[in-house]
């Protein structure tokens, strides 16, 4: 079984990359994620996911560790292909995937192309109790995009003569109840709060 490749990127798509391992050529399957992370004609490591069927020995490649267990946890579910998995990890990243596991958002898991209310309802009850790790390192990665947000907004309207103690509260408040909340829509907010 293959666990890992390195070698030179030789062919770079958004949905798939060869990589050259000492002259040998290996197609492997990616998503967007993976994608953008690849160079082409770099040196690149990738984790690897084979699958092998009666009709095709397929190679699947993730920049991280969590991507490719996601993409395990995406094909455990029945009804769900590699294709599917990997469409689904190109169109949400891996915090998204796991808050709509565990929101029970169908809806939002359904935007990736091929993904049906059914197989969307399946994912959520197969992996709701699985996905909680992603969330955990996503709760880190979203606080800090968020206080990125909330730096920039405060800065924002410091510039247009607002205290910055006086706008603070106010921008917690939002992101609490919209931790997607863009810069500037938390500035529209605070301003309409004020």
């Amino acid at each position: 079984m293959i666990f890992s490749l390195q070698g030179a990127v030789q062919e770079l798509s958004p949905t798939y990359a060869v990589l050259n391992v000492q002259g040998v050529g290996y197609y492997v399957g990616i998503s967007l994620m993976t994608s953008q992370k690849l160079v082409h004609n770099k040196e690149s490591f990738l984790f690897i996911q084979q699958i092998i069927r009666e009709d095709a020995h397929l190679l699947f490649g993730f920049h991280t560790r969590l991507e490719k267990e996601m993409f395990n946890l995406l094909i455990s579910v029945n009804g769900v292909g590699a294709v599917s998995a990997l469409i689904l990890l190109s169109t949400l990243n891996l915090e998204e995937i796991a808050t709509a596991i565990l929101s029970a958002n169908s809806a939002l898991i359904q935007k990736a192309k091929g993904i049906g209310a059914k197989t969307a309802e399946r994912i959520i009850v197969d992996l709701k109790d699985k996905v909680q790790k992603f969330k955990v390192e996503g709760e880190e990665i979203s606080a800090v995009v968020n206080n990125k947000t909330k730096e920039d907004a405060l800065s924002a309207l410091e510039v247009l003569g607002i205290p910055k103690r006086m706008s603070e509260k106010i921008a917690d408040r939002m992101i609490k109840q919209n931790a997607d909340i863009t810069t500037e829509e938390l500035v529209k907010q605070i301003l309409k709060n004020i």
